[in-house]
């Protein structure tokens, strides 16, 4: 089975990440799955590794 991922960083903003996505820690403990995902590029916010919108008080660019 292919699980095709798609990943787009949004301007000044963080990753968007598409597909059938599960993400788990070390021990395979999920912390989130989804279609699409938003990873934070700032290093802003305080959910890591998901995006909260925190690029935008800290004025990200990239």
């Amino acid at each position: 089975m292919q699980n095709n991922i798609k990943i787009t960083p949004i301007k000044n903003g963080p990753l968007m990440v598409e597909g059938k996505l599960k993400v788990l820690k070390e021990n395979d403990e999920l912390i989130k799955e989804g279609e699409k995902l938003f990873f934070c590029r700032c290093g802003q916010s305080s959910n890591k590794p998901f995006c909260d919108g925190t690029h935008k008080k800290a004025e990200f660019v990239g």
